[in-house]
């Protein structure tokens, strides 16, 4: 366990990104150039912080910044696409961003004018955005101990939050907190801020390299124009759930891309035909053949569903009624279901049609199959068959929450 007391530099320029093509086009660019040291990465547990500064360099980051604020404000299809892209390259490299984009949405919902301002300015030019949410020791998940309390002009925060991924690699911390009458705010804070420590204590078996450490603030002093009122975008139909779940589906999406290019390749180049099956390679085996045919057929459908929650997300961002926000949301769900099992089913696939000899730790291919299993747990896909069944049954409209 360790503090980081280094700072994070700020992109000296970060470039502008004119077009959804451009933006596949440069995630696929940075993908080639991350893929290569995914697996060293992962198995030295060495933090990625080059390749999130390219990241930052190359205008990915503030690709859904709206248009009236100076951004060409993408179609959550084409961020799936992008997150799928860079997570078949690196897992880990394609969650960190995740949380940067969910506060981005939740700023278009709730900021004002000049913090829609600012801080879209600031993903423009280059800033990375980190999260201090989640807790741990409280009653559920949805539960938080950190409070924010008033202090003359401004606020103060004390708490302690894990899971804080992307904090390690961030210029803002945006803290999530309780105010006195239990609302849950949102506050952006510069890292160096003075009660902000940071602790790289993730042990994770899988997203080694995501940074998900704790965050400890004591009597943190908060500006009044640094926080939003993040509660009010649960109080009416809105995408911001939807936004940061179609990108953990993007994710998972591209684990399952990267096991099924892993096992191809093992099983063409290295795998042997079983006894029984009667041919000289093991990519003759029928069996195969038909289980590698079942991952790519599952693999295209869950890729035609992720591009159909986005368009629906889409809408919902520009005719922004219940309707469209429940569309949304069940569209959403319904990719995250299909993309969680398709990423565990994947890499499990991976070492059933590779064999024994796939196991060796040196070649880490294990490394899928942790990324799916550990990243799959965010939310549970079980409440996602319930809230869809609940809808279609009983006319239940889903909970708002930034887990739907």
């Amino acid at each position: 366990m360790s503090s980081v007391t280094t700072l994070v530099q700020p992109p000296e320029t970060a470039g502008r990104i004119a077009s959804e093509e451009e933006a596949l086009a440069v995630a696929r660019q940075l993908a080639d150039e991350f893929v290569g040291g995914a697996s060293r990465r992962d198995y030295e547990r060495a933090l990625p912080h080059a390749e999130l500064d390219r990241l930052s360099a190359s205008g990915l980051l503030a690709i859904t910044v709206p248009a009236e604020y100076g951004g060409i404000d993408v179609s959550n299809a084409v961020l799936a696409e992008v997150t799928a892209i860079l997570s078949e390259a690196d897992s880990s490299i394609g969650q960190i961003p995740q949380n940067h984009f969910y506060i981005l949405e939740a700023l278009r919902h709730d900021g004002s004018e000049a913090q829609k301002r600012f801080y879209f300015g600031r993903a423009l030019a280059g800033d990375r955005f980190g999260n201090a949410l989640s807790e741990v020791g409280t009653k559920t998940v949805g539960d938080y101990n950190t409070r924010i309390t008033p202090d003359g002009p401004g606020f103060r925060i004390n708490g302690r939050k894990f899971y804080s991924t992307g904090v390690l690699f961030a210029h803002w911390v945006v803290i999530f907190a309780l105010d006195d009458a239990g609302r849950l705010t949102m506050s952006f804070l510069p890292r160096e801020t003075e009660g902000i420590e940071i602790v790289d204590d993730w042990d994770g078996f899988g997203q080694r390299t995501t940074g998900s450490g704790t965050t400890i603030l004591t009597d943190v002093y908060v500006p009044a124009d640094a926080v939003v009122a993040h509660q009010k975008g649960f109080e009416r139909p809105g995408t911001i759930g939807s936004v940061g779940q179609i990108i953990h589906a993007g994710v998972d999406l591209g684990i399952a891309r990267a096991a099924l290019r892993e096992t191809i390749g093992y099983v063409r180049d290295r795998a042997r035909p079983w006894t029984d099956s009667g041919v000289e390679r093991a990519a003759d085996d029928p069996l195969t053949i038909a289980r590698i045919g079942e991952l790519a057929i599952r693999i295209e459908a869950a890729e035609a569903t992720l591009e159909r929650a986005g368009r629906k997300v889409d809408l919902a961002q520009v005719n922004l009624n219940e309707e469209n926000s429940v569309a949304a949301t069940l569209a959403v769900a319904a990719a995250k279901v299909l993309t969680t099992e398709l990423a565990i089913d994947a890499t499990n696939v991976l070492f059933e049609l590779a064999g024994t000899s796939a196991t060796k730790r040196g070649l880490n291919l294990e490394r899928h199959w942790r990324n799916a299993r550990t990243h799959t747990l965010h939310d549970p896909v079980r409440w996602k068959y319930h809230v869809v069944g609940n809808y279609h049954l009983n006319g239940i409209i889903p909970p708002r929450n930034g887990a739907l």
